[in-house]
């Protein structure tokens, strides 16, 4: 009964907010295109360092984020991320008449994921069609290009004003506007320099106007440029221009970002930015950026027979792609580069969810995913220390600085420790991949060691020779300081196990009291087999997988019987408001079990009643609004992958175990796997 109850609520929250999307899921697989600008939620132009976030309003953007900067939230409250001056609000008039979303007609937009590019067009009356592209860009991360054109129908007196829009958090903006020379170069830059909300940072944004196969030095055949600062906030910069019927005017707008995060002028810095951009043939450097993106998609996920799917999931790579870079030893954020959701805040969430389908697909985007937590070794030691334990104490939110970022009410940042053990698995299996021993001696092998010492002296041993791990906090948050939660004394055992394999492999010898502990933390069991939340745990809802854990990822539970008892008892026990990423831990069971039937209905179950119109943007639940949830994201290619595609994480590397497709799939190709860069293919 309390199965059917929960499905039926199931299909109303899917319908309550699943408004049709009008979309149009072009058949090539690689874009998606809308025609629908109502109930708008965008999708995000990205390069792992800036995120941009566009609007369903035309020449608007609604947000731009960025990566590893952060400020106070208040002055008692914790760290969170920054959002940038947005630079891509632009107005464009005709005729000396404003163009707005009142007065245009055949409005459009359209991801295209192959090349990391979103384009909007629209028509004004019969004058002119116009579109414009945004590239948040690959080649040159802390800097956009939006790129225009204009076919005019009549002849037309254009005008368009661009600006840098200053948030209002920000404190003491200067805005300027300098032509900077060398020889006869000449190179117009709007600026406005502006401190963070509580000083933390000074940030630095640049922006100007580009007129393509028209050499820089040949000033006189440009339009002029016309400096206007309606505040210090509002810092605009526009020109005007004849365009005669039958003309293809292009120009483009381009901008750049940086922060004292990462530079020590950060003024200076978006100026060069800007000028490379400025200077650099339009042709060579979007070529660039796309030549970027078709090789991250060297790494890619192809579904013959069901284009919806195809495009839900290659919606959710694309994400996972846009949120990271090989070069930035950064990491991933539940929201990605979208919102200031979680305060920009990295969790459990990347090691355990987005790590793995990045492990497979792209190991440099993954060593950048580990490296940010090595980076951070040191700081997790102290905390070890000052919580009265040893080794190394990861915690559960952490920024750029590596201490705890939760805010002080959330029990999750003093109690919820298997973030330690997420990140030591994370470890182990990058090794396990790559086969990197110079990375394992460097980098890896030191943080197992301490993260198993920490579990060593988190543990406390029993009467009875076992060990208990107690007052944690485990995945399933409904249920805070419990003894013996099963999610986190798996993963304590599994990343107890992974240290002594490693200290082998690099030619040490592991503790004895690594091996003890693992072998004797207690996994509480109901009387008839059923694995046990935790030592008291009575059948109360959760909110997440956690038992199942110990059957995927970690394969601690692998006696089919009672994976099918803990499949049964828990997923009725889900709650609606959780987050998507329990459904595809089932549909990953159920698929290597060798039950497409099953596997397939949570694989749909785990993002489609999250998808918000008219992309299909994952919001975290069914029930919230709060996309792009790039958990979630991470959760659902781990069902391809690891489920209906077989893959497994083994000491051997990456190797294929009983595929599985659904019904409607007719044929599933997974390329880019590993470093030797293997195709495998199931039909």
């Amino acid at each position: 009964m309390l199965l059917k109850i929960t499905k039926t609520l199931f299909v109303f929250i899917w319908i309550l907010f699943s408004t049709p999307f009008s979309g149009i899921a072009q058949k090539n697989g690689w874009t998606l295109t809308t025609t629908n600008n109502q109930n708008y939620t965008g999708v995000v132009s990205a390069n792992g360092r800036i995120g941009i976030l566009p609007s369903a309003t035309i020449l608007r953007t609604d947000k731009i984020i960025l990566n590893n900067v952060y400020d106070k939230e208040s002055p008692l409250g914790v760290s969170r991320i920054l959002l940038g001056m947005n630079f891509g609000n632009l107005d464009l008039y005709i005729n000396n008449s404003k163009l707005t979303n009142d007065n245009i007609s055949n409005w459009k937009q359209t991801l295209n994921m192959k090349e990391g590019s979103f384009t909007t067009s629209f028509t004004y009356n019969s004058n002119a069609e116009i579109s414009y592209t945004l590239y948040a860009l690959r080649n040159v991360p802390y800097s956009a290009y939006i790129d225009f054109e204009i076919k005019t129908l009549k002849d037309i007196d254009l005008r368009v004003v661009g600006k840098i829009q200053t948030p209002d958090e920000y404190q003491n903006p200067l805005s300027t506007f300098r032509t900077l020379r060398d020889a006869e170069t000449t190179m117009p830059i709007l600026q406005t320099v502006a401190k963070s909300r509580l000083g933390r940072h000074t940030v630095g944004t640049s922006a100007t106007f580009i007129w393509h196969d028209i050499n820089s030095t040949r000033e006189n055949e440009r339009p002029e440029l016309i400096h206007e600062k309606i505040s210090e906030y509002d810092n605009q910069l526009s020109f005007e221009k004849k365009v005669a019927k039958g003309e293809n005017y292009k120009f483009a707008w381009t901008a750049a970002q940086c922060s004292t995060q990462d530079f020590f002028d950060p003024q200076s810095e978006s100026e060069r930015f800007v000028i490379f951009n400025l200077l650099t043939p339009r042709k060579d450097l979007l070529s660039q950026h796309k030549f970027l993106w078709d090789d991250l998609w060297k790494g890619d996920i192809i579904i013959e027979g069901d284009l919806q799917s195809q495009l839900d999931v290659r919606l959710a790579l694309y994400h996972l792609y846009a949120f990271s870079r090989g070069d930035s030893n950064l990491s991933i954020a539940p929201m990605g580069l979208s919102s200031q959701n979680y305060n920009g805040h990295i969790f459990w969430d990347t090691e355990l969810w987005m790590y793995p389908p990045l492990l497979v697909l792209n190991q440099d985007i993954a060593r950048s995913l580990v490296n940010y937590r090595s980076d951070r070794l040191d700081v997790a030691k102290r905390k070890a220390v000052n919580f009265g334990y040893k080794g190394a104490m990861f915690p559960w939110e952490s920024d750029d600085t590596g201490e705890e970022a939760t805010p002080t009410w959330a029990l999750t940042g003093t109690f919820e420790h298997h973030i330690t053990a997420d990140v030591g698995i994370a470890f182990w299996n990058y090794y396990r991949v790559t086969k990197d021993k110079k990375w394992l001696q460097e980098r890896g092998y030191p943080l197992l060691k301490e993260v198993a010492d920490f579990w060593v002296s988190r543990s406390t041993k029993n009467s009875d020779g076992s060990y208990s791990i107690k007052n944690v906090v485990g995945a399933n948050e409904f249920a805070p300081n419990v003894d013996d939660n099963a999610f986190t004394n798996g993963s304590a055992i599994t990343c107890l196990q992974y240290a002594s394999i490693a200290a082998k492999e690099i030619g040490l010898t592991p503790k004895d009291i690594w091996n003890e502990v693992a072998e004797n933390i207690t996994i509480h069991k109901f009387e008839d087999g059923t694995t046990k939340e935790h030592s008291k745990y009575d059948g109360d809802r959760i909110k997440q997988a956690d038992v199942n854990l110990l059957a995927y990822p970690l394969n601690i539970i692998s006696d089919r019987e009672r994976l099918l008892k803990d499949l049964s008892y828990y997923e009725p026990k889900l709650a609606e408001e959780g987050p998507a990423m329990a459904q595809s831990v089932f549909a990953v069971i159920y698929a290597r079990l060798g039950d497409a039937e099953n596997a397939f209905r949570l694989f749909k179950r785990s993002y489609e009643p999250n998808k918000r119109p008219p992309f299909g943007a994952l919001a975290e639940a069914a029930t919230s609004n709060n996309p792009y949830f790039a958990t979630g994201a991470g959760g659902m290619l781990q069902t391809v992958i690891f489920g209906f595609g077989g893959l497994h994480l083994t000491d051997q590397g990456i190797v294929q175990k009983n595929p599985i497709l659904p019904k409607t799939w007719k044929k599933l190709t997974i390329t880019g796997v590993g470093p030797k860069q293997k195709t495998f293919v199931i039909e």
